[in-house]
């Protein structure tokens, strides 16, 4: 039975994602939005604000000196920027906008709404893998902690100690995040009944409320508090020197500049572009210590790595960039950890809530769960814009390819659309360490082009089988008692919901007869993402274990593409308390005792 549900989840996730209204407030200009927060944060402003003549040049020893420039101001570029400027000027770019007064940002009811907003000012950007899988990146002041569903786990004490971390310094990093952003959340409903199911299955021991990375069943932090309202990465900016913080936002990094006349290239600077599509150059202070440190991300820091000359160098000189220094690893192991979920059409309007409870399994998968993205039926066949089922994901397919035919399938599909379907939870089942791996390369030299990317899931053979061990076991939570009177699962909806899902764009992954029969079929053809892609500028092959780029001075990579695997179920608390911890890190060892730290 959970099968055949199984089949289907990624249509209905996909589904109710767009058949959500845009309500994104259109007459909240940004304006208005900037007013009410610009004396909380005087130091964050426009790009366009920002004049050559407020940085240090060569020729000139006039107006501010950074000592660092982070490119990215995301779930490690925040808290990494709010701690160097504790003793040193500090300029922070981020290519988006604010998240403050975003209602699709701060509150959980829309957290579907901000990532089917394909907008160019929204704070999610869509992208499709050469693998025909869906995905996204943020585009806002925050990053990724501004856009996902919120939980907060750890990294595992083993990933801590291999990624050679002062464990120490990890323990009180931590709680600097936390006590600033991080909730206990209270546990929904279907978030009980999952946990339950997880432990009758054999998922325990029943570790209860905690950050911690353990085996068995447990709930973890949140970014939501209890009235649903987000905390992010941006909100830790209050922690920062506004005396010794500039923050840009929409200021779009172009490059990194580089003086090559030494033994080894030496980042200098960093050319921008802002809201108004003026350039500007930032320059780094002359001091002894001072560096440009990219945090963009796995997709954005392999790409202005590439875009500033350091890749491979064939590759580069196809596109006629400069070549500042050969690396063939640059944008190589490219990883995202498949996502394969069921959904469960339940009997009674279920409470909605995003991730709380996680079953962490000795099988080499995490099962998770959500619930709550209830419609009425009047919902479910209007018409929504630019993201209902009507245009749906094709949005995010290049116009050519946007047929009408394809239009009218899926408009077809959608009207067969149980009302069942639309009223429930669902349980996901993610691979922990995939060992199937990709690359990322550049489409053409505007940094406005996402670059392309591969994955390449379930391409070894060893993640194939943990999905179908995942499947197995989200099968069995279904069965279990706790689900016999909360399910509503029959035979009717179960077929309307198989028939529905053979045809309709969940992905761009070619279909299958055959996806109930065989449970290999249906990993490779439902395959999703839930957006902990990582690599592309990994330890050992970019960058050293302290993060500096390899054979280049002054230049860091500080984010998740330095990751060889994805910490815990969920990453972003460990690239948060990376961000704290790599500040406190370069403050110690520039400073020693003066850092206070």
């Amino acid at each position: 039975m959970a099968v055949v549900i199984g089949a289907v989840m990624p249509v209905i996730v996909k589904l109710l994602l767009l058949l959500l209204c845009l309500n994104f407030n259109s007459s909240l200009t940004q304006a208005r939005k900037w007013e009410s927060w610009k004396d909380k944060y005087p130091f964050i402003k426009p790009a366009s604000s920002f004049s050559s003549s407020n940085a240090w040049s060569s020729g000139s020893s006039k107006g501010h000196n950074y000592d660092y420039i982070i490119v990215g101001g995301g779930t490690a570029g925040c808290p990494l920027a709010a701690t160097l400027s504790q003793k040193f000027n500090v300029l922070l770019l981020e290519r988006g906008g604010v998240p403050f007064a975003n209602a699709n940002v701060s509150l959980m009811q829309n957290f579907h709404i901000s990532l089917a907003d394909t907008s160019p000012h929204s704070a999610s950007q869509i992208f499709a893998s050469t693998d025909g899988v869906f995905n996204a990146r943020a585009r806002v002041l925050g990053g990724g902690t501004c856009i996902n569903a919120g939980f907060y786990s750890r990294a595992s004490q083993s990933y801590i100690k291999k990624a050679g971390w002062d464990s120490k310094l990890v323990n009180e990093s931590f709680p600097w995040i936390e006590k600033q952003i991080v909730h206990k959340p209270i546990l929904a409903p279907w978030q009980k009944a999952v946990s339950d199911g997880l432990l009758e299955v054999g998922i325990s021991p029943y570790n209860g409320f905690t950050y911690d990375h353990i085996y068995g069943t447990k709930f973890g932090g949140t970014l939501f508090d209890r009235f649903g309202h987000r905390k992010t990465a941006a909100d830790l900016l209050t922690s920062a020197n506004p005396e010794k913080l500039d923050v840009l936002v929409h200021a779009m990094v172009q490059k990194i500049e580089f003086d090559t006349s030494g033994r080894k290239p030496r980042a200098v600077g960093v050319i921008f572009k802002d809201e108004k599509g003026n350039q500007h150059t930032a320059f780094l202070s002359k001091r002894k210590g001072s560096e440009i440190i990219v945090s963009s991300g796995a997709i954005g820091s392999p790409q202005i790595l590439l875009l500033s000359g350091i890749g491979p160098k064939a590759e580069l000189k196809k596109l006629n960039i400069s070549v500042v220094f050969d690396n063939k690893f640059v944008g190589k192991g490219m990883s995202d950890n498949p996502l394969n979920t069921i959904f469960v059409p339940t009997n009674r309007p279920v409470q909605q809530s995003l991730i709380q409870t996680v079953g962490i399994t000795k099988m080499g998968v995490y099962i998770e769960a959500s619930s709550g993205y209830g419609e009425t039926e009047d919902s479910i066949h209007c018409h929504h814009g630019v993201v209902s089922a009507e245009i749906g994901q094709l949005s995010a397919i290049p116009p050519k390819q946007r047929t009408l035919e394809a239009i009218e399938v899926y408009k077809r599909n959608k009207k067969h659309v149980p009302q069942e379907a639309f009223r429930g939870g669902f349980i996901l089942e993610k691979i922990a360490t995939p060992l199937s791996t990709g690359q990322i390369s550049l489409k053409s030299t505007k940094v406005d082009d996402s670059p392309s990317v591969t994955f390449n899931y379930f391409s070894h053979p060893r993640d194939l089988k943990r999905c179908v061990d995942g499947i197995r076991i989200v099968e069995k939570i279904v069965k279990s008692k706790h689900f016999t009177t909360y399910a509503q699962c029959d035979k009717d909806t179960l077929d309307k919901l198989l028939n529905m899902s053979v045809q309709a764009n969940i992905n761009l992954i070619p279909k299958h007869t055959n996806d109930t029969e065989s449970l290999e079929q249906f990993c490779k053809d439902t395959v999703t993402t839930i957006w902990h892609y990582h690599g592309g500028c990994q330890v050992g092959k970019v960058v050293t274990p302290d993060y500096r780029v390899m054979n280049v001075n002054r230049l860091r990579v500080i984010d998740g593409s330095t990751f060889n695997e994805s910490p815990g179920t969920n990453p972003q608390a460990t690239v948060l308390m990376m961000g704290r911890y790599m500040g406190v890190k370069i403050l110690r060892e520039r400073l020693g005792r003066a850092a206070g730290l």
